[in-house]
């Protein structure tokens, strides 16, 4: 029995919007803080030829096996995992692995809806040039100030969600779609044009020789797992948004074709982030340290001692970071409003709105973790925001990534993967047949299992 022809949620209209989509998706905050952080801490290019390596061997993979599950059930993940698992006789708890991924999105959405707004209350601050001439002190104090300032941090809370729930609740169509034509072209040449300008600050060299001199010697084993990890969680994969975003792919695109674009495009963009942002930081003899701390304390420094050039650019860099938050948010809602829709038979407004209400509610507690909660810890040592994050990241997101593999290498009718890919050559698909089985699964085990212990 052959899958629907397409989604009651709705079709991209194009195979260029679902690889905007789903690139939109897979850039976020980790392109442009954390990659050419851990790219440059570990080894440079020689780092770069592993991480590509293991998205080739992880990332696509997965990937490829998320959107043939999601364009072959057309519906919600959740439902989606239930029909194929009916349809290849396999037990209906498959359906779990659905919830799971969404409900990883969902919990995600609800602390980087709280990040994502300092970035676009930073677009303000930057602009306004209160950062103008700053020292260390004053960067870091302005940090502090704002997220220990509950009402100042919620409004700008408020803000993100409601335009995130604005966007999706205008379907697939109207809504998704619409925003990624204009966001990612736009955060392209945002991208571009900070590039351009970190060539003027005369560290250009120093900054590139960060990223990509091959430095073997740093390169351990460890190095090697935090490639296989980026290589997994950069490309939005176990939370079932690619699941979701496949469903509305039109049948005549290629999904190994497509997928390897999407690899390659995220991949471009963490590059030049930190292309971007590495000679600013040396120009102004600072640390490029990983985290919060480069983006809303470093680069605001480095900025704003580069005056009124600085004060421009580093508005632009808080614009375009809040550009990559919004793709990356709404694909975050989507799972969870496509099940609403399906399950309750309400209106995608209704389903987008309930969704991120509930979102927001369990944000207050990333909210509060930065001010009236800052000494309230919950798993351990971790305060709420710490806690959720290392839910999802270490236990969610991988189990999520590693099931789907296996589900569709050992567990799908094998006939679903053959008829989604059929214009892909025999020797690739069998080479992706195997990847699903063996090496994906067994890579990503190995990366949970070293997270943990």
């Amino acid at each position: 029995m052959a899958g629907a022809t397409e989604s009651i949620h709705g079709m991209w209209s194009s195979r260029i919007m679902f690889i905007l989509a789903a690139t939109g998706s897979a850039v976020g905050l980790g392109n442009i803080w954390k990659f050419p952080y851990i790219t440059g801490e570990n080894g440079g290019g020689a780092f770069v030829l592993v991480y590509l390596g293991c998205v080739v061997l992880i990332g696509i993979p997965i990937m490829m096996a998320e959107v043939l599950l999601g364009r072959e059930g057309r519906q919600s993940p959740i439902n989606t995992m239930l029909a194929l698992a009916e349809r290849s006789g396999r037990s209906r708890h498959w359906q779990l692995l659905g919830w799971v991924g969404a409900l990883a999105g969902f919990l995600i959405l609800s602390y980087y809806g709280v990040i994502a707004g300092w970035a676009m209350a930073y677009v303000f601050k930057t602009g306004s040039g209160a950062l103008v001439g700053a020292d260390a002190g004053v960067a870091e104090g302005l940090f502090s100030a704002f997220t220990g300032n509950v009402w100042e941090v919620l409004f700008w809370q408020v803000v993100f969600m409601c335009l995130t729930i604005f966007i999706v609740a205008r379907g697939v169509g109207q809504g998704l779609e619409m925003a990624v034509k204009y966001l990612m072209p736009a955060l392209f040449v945002l991208l571009l044009v900070l590039v351009g300008y970190a060539t003027t600050t005369g560290h250009f060299g120093e900054g590139l020789a960060f990223l990509f001199d091959f430095n073997f010697g740093k390169l351990t084993w460890e190095a090697v797992l935090v490639a296989m990890g980026h290589a997994f969680f950069t490309l939005s994969l176990g939370m079932a948004t690619m699941m979701a975003y496949g469903s509305y792919m039109p049948r005549e695109s290629s999904i190994l074709g497509t997928v390897a674009i999407i690899a390659v495009l995220d991949t471009v963009v963490a590059l030049l982030a930190g292309m971007a942002i590495f000679p600013v930081v040396f120009a102004n003899g600072l640390e490029g340290s990983a985290g919060p701390g480069l983006m809303f304390i470093t680069l605001p420094l480095a900025f704003g001692k580069m005056g009124a050039a600085g004060q421009f650019f580093g508005t632009v860099f808080f614009v375009l970071v809040s550009f990559a938050a919004i793709t990356s948010a709404i694909s975050l809602v989507e799972p969870a409003a496509a099940w609403a829709v399906e399950k309750f038979k309400i209106t995608r407004v209704r389903a987008a709105v309930t969704i991120g209400a509930i979102a927001w509610l369990l944000g207050l507690g990333t909210v509060f973790s930065s001010n009236i909660w800052v000494d309230v810890f919950f798993l351990g040592e971790r305060n709420f925001f710490d806690s959720v994050d290392f839910l999802t990241a270490q236990f969610m997101l991988p189990l999520g990534g590693m099931l789907i593999s296996l589900f569709a290498g050992w567990f799908l009718d094998r006939q679903i993967p053959r008829d989604q890919m059929s214009e892909t050559h025999p020797l690739l698909f069998n080479a992706w047949v195997f990847a699903a089985r063996f090496i994906a699964p067994v890579a990503v085990f190995i990366v949970f299992v070293m997270a943990l212990f």
